[in-house]
This record gives C-alpha cells, structure tokens and sequence, in this order.
C-alpha cells in the first residue's frame, strides 16, 4: 500500500500531481493528515479534484506557533505509536511518502519507520549547509534523509547532496511542484481573481526567522514600503505573518501605505493567477522560488540562504537583505524575465512508476 503523510498547504498543492498520477495509474494511495493546516485544505482539493483524508490525526485549528507546534508534534507521536498499526491498516509491505522540510515531514517518516514500512522523501537532497537559514528547517531535512530509504529529487544537484546516504537515489527532473503549475494554468483563465489595474509586485512572506522577530519583522517591513515608493506592492498575508505584524505593532504602517494592499491567502488557482499578471515577486518561500523559475517571473528572494538552485541568478536574486541589491532588482527587474521552463517528463509519473511495486 502506498501512505501519503500530509500536513501543510504547501505539501498538499506538490503531493496533489502525485495522488493524481497513482489514480491514473490505476494505484490507490491512502491519504494520512497530519492536521498541520486545516484551513483552505478542503479548497485545494477541490481545485485538483482529489479526496479527502482517509483518516486525521489531529482536528484542532492551524498550527501557527511555537508552542502550540510543540504540543501538536507530542501529541500526534503519542498518537502514532499507540495506533500505528491502525493507522497503516496493518501494512507491513508498503511505503510511506513524506515531502519537504516540515514538521509533518518529519512526523511522517518516524511514523513509517515505527510500522517497519519503507519511507520515500519527496522533494529530497535540498540543503543550504546553514543550519539556521532556514531553520529548522535544515535540521529537519537532515534527520528526514537519515530516515528515509527512497529519494525523490528535483535535480542532479540534489542527488549529489545526498551522496553519503544508503537510500535509492531517483532523479524526478524536476519539482511535482511543476506539474500542480501546469494544472493550475489549464484552468486559470477561467478563474476570477481581483487583477488591479496599475503594475504590481506581489510580495508574500511567512518564514520563522523573518516573521518571529521583531527586528527581522520591521526589516520586512521597511524593505516592502522602499519598494512600494515605485511599485504597488501587493501583500499575501499569512496567518503567522498576520499575527506577528499585529503583535508587534507593525500592521498599521503597511496598512496605512498607499502602494500596499493588504491581502488574504487565496487558494492555490488564484494565487497563480496573481503571480502571472504580477511584474515580480518578493518572497521568502522556496515553492514560491520553484513557482517563479518555471514561470520565467522575476522574483526577489528577502532571505540570507536557499536550499533551492532553481532560477538562482537567472530569474531569481537572493537577497540577503542587502538594500542596493533589493533596489537594484526592483528598478532592473525585466532584466530576470525568463521563457517558463518546460522538462521532458512528469515528476509526479516519475514517483507513480516508482510506486507500483509497493501497491
């Protein structure tokens, strides 16, 4: 049996290509929620056409901090040793597959080890070789490839970083997060989203070591008013980042700011719709780097290091909060415009062939 352990928003639009791709190929999959995000879940799967969960293991709001991360990750391993053998249905022959770098990631790949099943890590071998950029989310990729036994990865580049693991190494081409783009663009032009009428920039920021500080938040939001001086910027809130703003005093300036339009998370056909009537991008947020590549859209990284190699230098400038590279980019932006990029073969086919032998 293949077990899919999903808990973000994120997790759910890459994975969504794969589960499409197992149905297509005749493969059923069972879909384990780790209750990470609940909000717009339901909405994303609707978007792609696909099931809900086949069981949740946790039905409380999203996990939007520290502590509250803390109490769910306890709770949800308690909960998986005490029931794995009802949660995997009594699966000793099958495999679970985790993606990305989350808590969820993580939480998944003990859980298929605690049921003695094979772990495949889908979006493997990114790293940063900096623990605190992005953190944890470094840390949590490292424990995740010392557990895994198959790696999915987006490239060569990856591969080689996974060199010193054991596990079986798959090149995929590409991110599945390529194919959940292509369905997207099939469907957006009839798809309404509010386009604003002068050129914009869309900005969405929401990662821990820009949004859980208040100097590292005042910086974000200095950074976001310089670039509105000349260009409308519009800005996807977060919940976390929505908090943290309010929290610190800070929501009233971007506010207040007659170039920043202050938006909610849109579900995922929408957002790309934004993205793709935007002139650039400024995130903190590695799909958004993988979104942004396979678009040929400019985008300015507002981080100090990536794990991802996609766009690097082409159409994506990393940042590292350096103010004449910020301005650089924003006054030079059609400078990173790029034809979108177009691989060979499906990630997600890749993963479903890979799969048949665990059905």
């Amino acid at each position: 049996m293949i077990h899919i352990v999903i808990g973000t928003k994120a997790q759910l639009i890459k994975m969504a290509p794969v589960m499409s791709a197992l149905r297509n190929a005749g493969l059923s999959y069972r879909y384990i929620s780790t209750g990470q995000h609940r909000e717009t879940m339901e909405e994303i799967l609707n978007n792609f056409g696909l099931k809900g969960p086949d069981i949740t293991l946790y039905s409380g709001p999203d996990i939007t901090s520290i502590p509250k991360m803390l109490v769910w990750a306890l709770r949800i391993l308690w909960h998986t040793f005490k029931d794995r053998k009802r949660i995997f249905e009594n699966d000793r022959k099958g495999i679970v597959l985790v993606h990305g770098d989350t808590f969820s990631t993580l939480l998944g790949a003990l859980m298929g080890k605690a049921a003695r099943l094979k772990v495949g890590h889908v979006e493997s071998g990114l790293r940063s070789y900096n623990l605190f950029h992005p953190f944890p989310e470094e840390i949590t990729r490292l424990l995740t490839f010392a557990l895994a036994d198959y790696y999915f990865c987006p490239g060569t580049w990856a591969i080689k970083n996974l060199e010193r693991y054991k596990g079986v190494r798959i090149d995929m081409g590409a991110n599945t997060l390529l194919d959940a783009l292509e369905m997207a663009k099939s469907k957006i032009a009839n798809i309404s989203v509010d386009i604003p009428e002068e050129p914009y920039a869309i900005a969405t920021l929401h990662r821990f070591e820009n949004v859980f500080s208040k100097p590292a938040l005042e910086r974000l939001v200095d950074i976001v008013g310089r670039i509105a001086e000349s260009k409308k910027v519009v800005f996807i809130l977060h919940k976390p980042t929505f908090n943290k703003l309010k929290e610190f005093n800070l929501y009233d300036i971007l506010q207040s700011h007659p170039r920043v339009e202050l938006r909610p998370r849109y579900d995922y056909f929408r957002f790309i719709k934004l993205i793709d009537s935007a002139d650039f991008v400024i995130s903190d947020g590695g799909s958004n780097q993988e979104e942004c590549f396979y678009l040929g859209k400019p985008i300015l990284l507002l981080r100090q290091a990536t794990e991802r190699e996609e766009g690097l230098d082409v159409n994506c400038v990393l940042s590292r909060y350096d103010y004449a590279t910020i301005k650089d980019f924003t006054e030079n932006f059609q400078r990173f415009q790029r034809p979108p990029f177009h691989p060979a073969i499906s990630p997600s086919d890749r993963i479903a062939l890979e799969c048949v032998a665990f059905q």
